[in-house]
């Protein structure tokens, strides 16, 4: 649902011309997903925008025949399906590759295209828990703690995106001048980014466990309540950093106490540590210790929510988020393209549009549908 059509998305926002495939009378599924305004999904405006969008029914033989019209001269393919489901439907890449030797086709599914789970149904959920995360994400006393975004979905999605680029690179630049195939799960990803876990395990048998904002690493590090209700994030687990830290809030005497004498002693006594800081903390107010912070160097930030967010100075002057045109509401603002080019920035065209908005122009116009043949494939269903 997220992941493969938010790394076309990706592609699309710096200049790919890509054509979104979606499902005669029905639409893709984030259509339908919340907010809502309208009864639009507003999900939608985002990850359907800078896309073209056709209808086209692919389990049909004649739906599959414009799929392998359409890409004759495409660079990618990104699907998003239970692994087999494209074969069963005549669309593997060696039928593909066949047409089209040059296409490279990046494979997305929740468990990859072979072990003994890829037959298996995959949500970013699912892939989130079985990346090991959520058993050290969160309080120790409480639940494993699951990210409140698609954050699987939307890692793979990048990988997705920077893979095919790679293939492309390989394929132009790398002297082979022919495609490949990439199989991306959902749940790799996430995995390569635990790091020295793997490591941790093999060598030394560490097995990390939940600690809240805390990591065994680094201390200080933690989010702090203000005495105005807000919070504030600190880390600070260099001594330099510390330092300042312990400097500006005037608690120098942390620096001398044997506990605390390096990051390895602070991280032995995270607690008390963080004890003595949180109560710091909640004397004062935001402002009044972001204020006293950036005067002294400190790194810290204060937790923001959307609201921040869109009052925010730096959010401004970075430009991350801006107005779309759009054909439903006027306008949307959403985030912007990133990260930022020189020479190549990338741009939102627009935002997402109606389903079959494109579908004259592809298979009329650039395939050369009759508008008979066209007429009747649509009453049929099959675009």
């Amino acid at each position: 649902m997220i992941a493969g059509p938010l790394g076309a998305t990706q592609l699309a926002d710096f200049g790919a011309d890509v054509i979104k495939v979606e499902l005669p009378g029905v639409g893709d599924s984030m259509r339908h997903w919340a907010p809502m305004k309208d009864g639009l999904s507003l999900w939608w405006k985002v990850i359907g925008r800078n896309k073209r969008l056709i209808t086209l029914k692919l389990s049909d033989p004649r739906g599959q025949d414009l799929f392998k019209q359409l890409l004759r001269d495409a660079d990618i393919v990104i699907e998003n399906y239970r692994p087999g489901t494209f074969e069963r439907w005549g669309l593997g890449y060696e039928a593909l590759s066949a047409i089209n030797p040059r296409l490279v086709m990046v494979r997305v599914s929740g468990f990859g295209q072979s072990g003994p789970y890829s037959t298996r149904g995959g949500y970013g959920t699912i892939a989130e828990a079985f990346s090991g995360i959520p058993s050290f994400t969160g309080f120790p006393d409480r639940p494993p703690t699951l990210p409140g975004f698609p954050l699987a979905d939307s890692v793979a999605a990048t990988f997705a995106a920077m893979s095919a680029m790679f293939a492309i690179y390989h394929r132009d630049q790398g002297g082979s001048g022919v495609g490949q195939v990439i199989d991306l799960s959902l749940y790799e990803p996430l995995f390569r980014l635990v790091e020295a876990q793997v490591i941790g395990f093999d060598q030394l048998g560490i097995v990390k466990t939940r600690q809240g904002n805390r990591l065994a690493e680094d201390s200080p590090r933690n989010t702090y309540e203000t005495a105005d209700g807000r919070w504030i994030g600190i880390s600070a687990s260099s001594q330099k950093s510390f330092e300042r830290l312990a400097t500006a809030m005037g608690m120098r005497e942390l620096l001398t106490d044997p506990r605390f004498l390096d990051n390895a002693l602070r991280c032995e006594n995270a607690e008390p540590l963080d004890a003595a800081i949180a109560k710091w903390f909640c004397e004062r107010s935001a402002q009044e210790i972001l204020d006293l912070f950036e005067r002294a160097d400190v790194v810290a930030g204060r937790v923001f929510d959307i609201r921040d967010i869109f009052s925010d100075p730096h959010y401004a002057a970075r430009q991350n988020i801006l107005s779309v045109p759009d054909e439903d509401f006027g306008s949307v603002r959403m985030q912007n393209v990133t990260p930022h080019f020189s020479r190549t920035p990338g741009e939102v065209r627009h935002a997402g549009r109606a389903i079959g908005a494109d579908n004259r122009n592809i298979f009329v116009t650039e395939l050369g549908l009759s508008e008979e043949v066209f007429r009747n494939l649509q009453a049929e269903r099959v675009i």
